[in-house]
């Protein structure tokens, strides 16, 4: 670099302003010419792993330098930038690991680094496994934070088949150096030691492919699946069916030699596949592995050909003989290898009014014999055909066609397969008869509930009996409890319904006139019609004062609340003379008579 001295002299006196530089540090690393004040590297080779900072102090004296000149210095700081020199270099010459055989993929199973005096990108390197991994088994990859590699598993380990490695690692730089222009590089080796870990059993193969024909007998064998422990091949493994791919337990198998066998009858109709999963478990430390069975269902001929569809043929009345009434096909739920052949058959062989052609595809017509066909003599005739297939053995059924006889226009167009033409010659159509029928019943209705009505309006509201209920005298042994005894019963089940909805008051009230020249039998009517009426009025007796008792009877006053006389002194021998009507009264009043006497 260069540096620059100012002097505020006059230049144009003397030398008082003439500068001369000079170092006063920083040799002999730099020097500086006097005149020009540019700084140069005086020493090759400077290290910066050795010295990376230097402080260069530089002089400016004026008066050319010589004695009694003034002088003024500066300090400039110089620093070394790095340059690839160095090459990486291993802290050991081999490195030693111990890695058990269980170790995941991709999980690491040590580290090495390479170390680097140089900085920055100069001091990155990247690792690489140039010997030693025939298999491929391991990878090793940089570390970006640390530079350190990172040996990882990219295949599992496996103690029983190989027991260590012996890897040979280079580390190389990743900016070339500046001197030969190659890569700087080191390398070491890495001693890999697997230990042996606690592992499952190993199925012989991961899944297992069986078939089994479907007509096959229970506790039929159907394969066996094997599995060994490699770190004991003697030791006992148990064998079994996770019943979760098993829900309906079709199969088991033996928990010693692996044998599936069958549990339950199958049917490849039902379903072909079916996939399970076995598992083996040593029996020392419950180590479990698993393996996937799936079996193949084998078809055999137990279903029979049936029709396609349910087929209802129609037969035109003015149809020719030989004319085609119906095409039929069959499926099988069965499905042989070499496809299905169907064989079609009447039932009746010598049937008079059809006959079947086969049509070389698995499928058949019927056809007419004649054309007397009609609907007022036989409007549906039913044909059963035997359907069989040709597999072993071989397997029919006899379905039955429906064939309806049909007026038809004529090109052959069906119209009518109804015999209502025949039935009805006046022209009338069936809807037109069922309307009438049902006008003819809605008319019938009516009359029955008229007459019915009637028959309810004419009886009487009140049966009379022709025994007067008063003259019923009926004893009761047990004694009510009086006006205290609330719960005999629900008096409100005795009351008139029509006025619950309203309140009608009562009218127990003593009358303000008497009905001196008063119809009596007028005023107890309206009384009687009042008490009647009134939906709150108790079941029970009330007290009726009337002051009045009427004339003309020969009874006389039948009142006794407003005597004077007491029950003792009353005479009760006139009641026989009443009639018979009082007779039984006066027995019961005479026989307390003499009671009271005795």
């Amino acid at each position: 670099m260069r540096v620059t001295a100012t002097d505020a002299d006059d230049p144009v006196y003397g030398n008082s302003a003439k500068l001369v530089y000079s170092i006063l540090e920083g040799q002999p690393y730099f020097s500086i010419d006097q005149s020009t004040a540019i700084i140069r590297v005086a020493l090759a080779g400077m290290d910066r792993e050795m010295r990376e900072e230097y402080l260069v102090v530089i002089q400016a004296k004026d008066m050319g330098g010589h004695m009694g000149g003034l002088s003024g210095t500066t300090t400039v700081t110089v620093t070394l930038t790095d340059i690839n020199d160095n090459p990486p270099k291993f802290a050991k010459g081999s490195y030693e690991f111990n890695i058990p055989e269980d170790l995941g993929i991709g999980k690491p199973g040590g580290r090495v680094k390479a170390n680097d005096r140089d900085i920055g990108e100069n001091a990155k390197s990247t690792y690489n496994i140039i010997g030693g991994d025939e298999r491929d088994v391991f990878e090793i990859v940089s570390d970006a934070q640390t530079q350190e590699g990172i040996l990882r598993l990219k295949k599992p380990l496996d103690f029983e088949s190989k027991h260590f490695y012996n890897l040979t690692v280079v580390a190389t730089n990743i900016r070339a150096d500046s001197i030969t222009g190659g890569p700087y590089m080191d390398q070491a080796t890495i001693k890999i030691i697997i230990e042996d870990a606690d592992e499952p059993p190993v199925f012989t193969k991961s899944n297992y492919l069986f078939d089994v024909h479907e007509n096959a007998a229970i506790n039929t064998v159907i394969g066996a699946v094997v599995a060994i422990d490699q770190d004991a091949p003697h030791s006992e493994v148990r064998y079994c069916i996770d019943r979760h791919t098993d829900l309906e337990r079709q199969f088991n198998i033996n928990v010693e030699d692996g044998k599936i066998t069958l549990a339950k009858p199958l049917d490849r109709e039902t379903d072909m596949w079916h996939n399970i999963t076995v598992t083996a478990t040593e029996v020392h430390n419950r180590q479990i592995s698993r393996a996937i069975v799936a079996i193949k269902v084998l078809d055999i001929n137990d279903n029979a050909p049936e029709f396609a569809t349910e087929y209802e043929a129609f037969l035109c009345e003015n149809g020719k003989p030989g004319q085609v009434i119906q095409t039929i096909s069959a499926v099988d739920k069965d499905n042989p290898s070499q496809g299905h052949t169907f064989h079609y058959r009447l039932e009746v062989l010598n049937n008079p009014n059809f006959t079947i052609k086969n049509n070389l595809d698995n499928s058949i017509s019927v056809l007419a014999k004649h054309n007397s066909f009609r609907r007022q003599k036989q409007e549906t005739y039913l044909l059963p055909i035997v359907v069989s297939d040709d597999g072993e053995p071989p397997m029919s059924s006899t379905n039955t066609l429906t064939i309806r006889v049909c007026g038809c226009s004529r090109e052959g167009i069906v119209q009518s397969c109804n015999v209502e033409a025949f039935v009805l010659p006046i022209g009338l159509s069936m809807g037109a008869l069922i309307a009438i029928l049902a006008c003819i019943i809605l008319l019938l209705v009516i009359v029955v509930l008229f007459v019915t009505l009637r028959r309810h309006k004419n009886e009487p509201l009140i049966i009379k009996d022709d025994e007067d209920v008063r003259e019923n005298i009926i004893r009761y042994d047990d004694e009510g409890g009086g006006e205290e005894d609330t719960e005999a019963f629900d008096i409100a089940t005795l009351q008139n319904p029509d006025g619950i909805n309203g309140y009608l008051p009562r009218k127990d009230i003593k009358p303000d006139l008497h009905p001196n020249g008063v119809d009596v039998d007028e005023f107890i009517n309206v009384r009687l019609h009042e008490a009647d009426n009134d939906p709150t009025a108790p079941p029970y007796d009330s007290i009726q004062i009337y002051g009045y008792e009427g004339r003309g009877s020969i009874a006389g006053s039948l009142s006794s609340l407003e005597t004077a006389s007491s029950d003792s002194d009353q005479n009760y021998d006139y009641l026989r003379e009443w009639g018979p009507r009082f007779r039984r009264l006066g027995e019961l009043y005479s026989v307390g008579e003499s009671d009271k006497e005795t």
